[in-house]
């Protein structure tokens, strides 16, 4: 497993690194789960150390923990205990997965992905009719859309801690996304269940 410890405001030393490193082992090593790459960065905030953690799996999926702590080590060992803490709670899940895929190729789409600059208060004689509705791209790239079931979407979602995912549903083969929802609850928008109503 490739590692890379990292600090932000802080000079991370030696000893921080190795422990880290090890720490890092341990917690994937438990679980018996095949990590790719794992990061760890550590930042200072005013009296504050904080401590970012992500491990990437072979599964695809990725399991991200942050803590804040007084100390960078009390800091190490909060978001580790945060991610072995969402590893334990979602190795049977990440179990089934690897199960029912076994055998049998996962199938992935090529998608755009662009990233769009805030809209900019602006008089209307000032922009073109056309061009007002126009958002302005400020990045774009290319990311791989995974085929999954529902439940492995809002898993997926879950272990790397994000507000929202596009994925291929495998029951349907159609793009779907789920989001958290601002009561904490997820939302799931299928938009070819919506053509055949």
């Amino acid at each position: 497993m490739r590692i890379h410890i990292s600090g932000k405001n802080i000079d991370v030393g030696d000893s921080l690194r190795e422990r880290t490193a090890r720490a890092l082992d341990a917690a994937v090593a438990k679980y018996a789960i095949r990590p790719v790459e794992a990061t760890a960065t550590f930042g200072r905030e005013g009296h504050e150390f904080t401590c970012d953690a992500s491990v990437h799996l072979s599964t695809g999926l990725t399991a991200k923990a942050t803590a804040r702590e007084s100390d960078p080590y009390g800091a190490l060992m909060e978001c580790l205990e945060r991610m072995e803490k969402q590893l334990r709670r979602y190795k049977r899940r990440l179990k089934n997965h690897h199960q029912r895929r076994e055998g049998r190729a996962v199938p992935r789409m090529d998608a755009a992905y662009s990233v769009l600059a805030p809209a900019e208060e602006m008089e209307e004689e000032e922009t073109p009719a056309e061009d007002a509705l126009q958002p302005v791209i400020i990045a774009e790239s290319r990311t791989t859309l995974s085929t999954l079931s529902v439940g492995e979407a809002v898993m997926q979602m879950e272990l790397a801690d994000q507000p929202v995912l596009v994925f291929r549903n495998e029951a349907n083969d159609g793009i779907n996304v789920v989001y958290r929802r601002k009561d904490g609850n997820i939302g799931w928008i299928d938009p070819t269940q919506a053509e055949n109503e």
